[in-house]
């Protein structure tokens, strides 16, 4: 073996005593799961059933190639997380999905928020677009 060769062996096996690879290391994570989260409804009926069950809903009315809503998105499920907003139920649901309930509720822009209360299909609130101070002053209004 020549000495560059020897030289070069010495050093990774001296490296790798000292110096694990970033593969040994091991990542902590939670293994919790969190509490809240942002539901996707799939059909008008899932919608009236969350309606019924649920004293305040959020509704997120979105189309996967809206740029705004992808944008807001996550501060949708950052609020869904937070502990003062546990009593509202976050919901979203794709416009292009479901085109009946969309014109039924009145949406004509994305995204709009609808903030619905006490089982009533007439919503308590509207936000047009994604505003994300607007959307914390709606869920901080009627949050229990």
């Amino acid at each position: 073996m020549s000495t560059n060769a020897y030289r070069a062996a010495k050093a990774t096996f001296r490296h790798s005593i000292y110096r694990p690879s970033p593969i040994t290391y091991f990542r902590h994570f939670h293994t919790t799961l969190p509490k809240m989260t942002v539901h996707n409804l799939g059909t008008a009926e899932a919608f009236k059933e969350a309606l019924k069950t649920n004293n305040v809903v959020l509704l997120d009315c979105f189309a996967t190639w809206c740029g705004p809503c992808k944008a807001i998105a996550p501060l949708m499920v950052k609020h869904s997380n937070d502990e003062k907003f546990k009593d509202i139920f976050f919901a979203k649901i794709d416009v292009d999905d479901l085109p009946e309930l969309s014109q039924e509720l009145g949406v004509t822009a994305m995204p709009t928020f609808l903030l619905f209360k006490d089982g009533n299909i007439e919503p308590a609130e509207k936000l047009i677009g994604a505003n994300p101070p607007a959307l914390a002053a709606i869920l901080t209004k009627y949050a229990p």
